[in-house]
């Protein structure tokens, strides 16, 4: 597939998501929801938002904007945000999540292989299941020409290098499980792309006994393997690479 035609798949995928939720946009009520509500609902939202440390003030681009939430929490913190992404159904509902939570939210339209920003735009980047859409090297050239230096960038990305649950994502029905044609799971041939521009990237694994809450209800069961899980990664690093997913930072 063409880039044209990646972008136009991609594009169009995003806004049939948008246009099933649009039901609730005319609703404020709908649109409403408290931080926790997002930083909550994945175990690695909350920490990987930490790693952006205070942003009040600060020029932050919320990369692959989707719904709008992230802008919004951030926005909330003082952050100077602008939400971007290729399409305009999620930035239609990011604009009135913004509107209906009361902040204020920049929204750009791009492609964000090619930034429409000038160099050194923004001292924050957040992105939340957006690198493994693009490629990788033409992304990360653009970040590192779009952060001003001192700036920091984080990403949370689904993991591909665990060969049974790469069989698991292609085999078995679970929620959530659509997905778009030419997405695929960063591997360690990503990371490398990532560092040739940012050699301090750092990797943190989520999700390795605890991937199971994809199914489970939540509970003691899953509880327990989130405790195993933060002593088992902590003291056998190598066994990130097994993860469900990853959280990346880099620094400029």
């Amino acid at each position: 597939m063409t880039v044209p035609e990646r972008l136009r798949s991609e594009q169009a995928f995003h806004d049939r998501q948008a246009a099933g939720r649009a039901g609730c946009f005319g609703r404020p009520e709908a649109l409403r929801f408290g931080d926790d509500d997002y930083l909550d609902h994945e175990t690695w939202v909350r920490p990987a938002f930490d790693r952006l440390g205070p942003v009040a003030g600060l020029r932050v681009l919320d990369f692959g904007c989707g719904h709008g939430m992230a802008a919004v929490v951030l926005a909330r913190r003082g952050a100077r945000v602008t939400a971007l992404d290729l399409s305009a159904g999620y930035l239609r509902e990011a604009g009135r999540r913004a509107e209906a939570n009361g902040v204020a939210v920049a929204r750009v339209r791009a492609d964000a292989e090619r930034l429409p920003f000038a160099d050194a735009s923004f001292d924050r980047v957040w992105g939340n299941a957006i690198l493994h859409h693009l490629d990788t090297a033409r992304a990360a050239a653009e970040l590192r020409r779009a952060l001003a230096p001192g700036g920091l960038a984080v990403f949370c990305e689904p993991w591909g290098e665990n060969p049974l649950l790469a069989w698991a994502r292609r085999r078995l029905p679970y929620p959530g499980k659509d997905r778009t044609p030419d997405e695929r799971p960063l591997c360690r041939r990503h990371l490398r792309a990532l560092r040739a521009a940012f050699p301090g990237l750092e990797v943190e694994g989520y999700q390795l006994l605890s991937m199971a809450r994809r199914v489970l209800r939540p509970g003691r069961l899953t509880a327990g393997l989130e405790w195993c899980d933060a002593r088992l990664l902590k003291r056998v690093p190598a066994l990130r690479r097994f993860c469900r997913y990853v959280v990346l930072t880099v620094r400029r």
